[in-house]
């Protein structure tokens, strides 16, 4: 079911990545687009992105003791993400955002390089162990924003979030080919996005980078991919567009 959605989703990101090329003569065109649009209390609006992450992950002193897996390394990987922006306007050039409503869809991967993979299992020397996240995630940003000039505006973001994976198997059972990582992260982000304003609605591409700052990983001694990391944290990047 999450490839499907995650389709649809991509689909719907890319039309509204054209449809600003196809109207940006509305730009130019003489006149003010939605001029009373910053000084209303509140803005609301909907953002699709495409986000590419991975982890950053220290070795276990175990690592150095054995001889079973010789190479660890974390694999950059896509995803995507649907929220909802409810924009507070504090001043004329500064605004505190949430996202009451925002999913991430992602999927990062450790690449192993095994000494003695286990075939029946289905390991091979260089094995990847993918780790698949669906995250409810609530974020706090402040917004700093430049002067208007005609129809576009630079703006820069800080602030923190707080992560629940939904999909986290740190409870599971059975699981001895799994690395399991735990429900909760913190993090912070920052990043920098532009407004474009049309005659009816406002689009913003917004580029952002994120840090966790928690150990995500429930570490097992007695399982091998999970024996040889000691402390993992998340780092993603993410491209998105806001339509308010």
């Amino acid at each position: 079911m999450q490839p499907l959605l995650r389709n649809k989703i991509i689909q719907t990101f890319f039309i509204l990545l054209i449809l600003p090329f196809t109207s940006f003569a509305q730009l130019r065109q003489g006149g003010l687009n939605l001029p009373d649009h910053d000084s209303k209390r509140f803005h609301f609006g909907i953002n699709l992105g495409m986000n590419k992450s991975h982890f950053n992950f220290t070795h276990h002193p175990m690592f150095l003791n054995q001889d079973s897996v010789m190479v660890i390394e974390s694999i950059n990987s896509t995803g995507i993400n649907l929220a909802w922006l409810v924009n507070l306007n504090l001043s004329p050039h500064f605004d505190l955002r949430t996202y009451p409503l925002n999913l991430t869809f992602s999927e990062k991967a450790f690449e192993y390089a095994l000494t003695y993979p286990d075939l029946p299992v289905g390991e091979t020397p260089l094995t990847i162990k993918k780790v698949q996240s669906i995250t409810l995630t609530l974020p706090l940003q402040i917004k700093f924003s430049s002067d208007r000039i005609d129809n576009f505006k630079v703006y820069t973001i800080g602030g923190v979030k707080f992560d629940y994976d939904m999909a986290s198997n740190a409870g599971k059972t059975n699981a001895e080919d799994l690395i399991k990582l735990n429900k909760f992260d913190y993090s912070v982000e920052g990043g920098i996005g532009f407004h474009l304003y049309f005659p009816y609605f406002v689009l913003s591409p917004e580029l952002k980078v994120s840090w966790g700052l928690t150990n995500l990983h429930s570490r097992n001694s007695s399982l091998k991919f999970s024996n040889n990391i000691d402390k993992i944290s998340s780092r993603m990047i993410s491209f998105s567009l806001t339509v308010e």
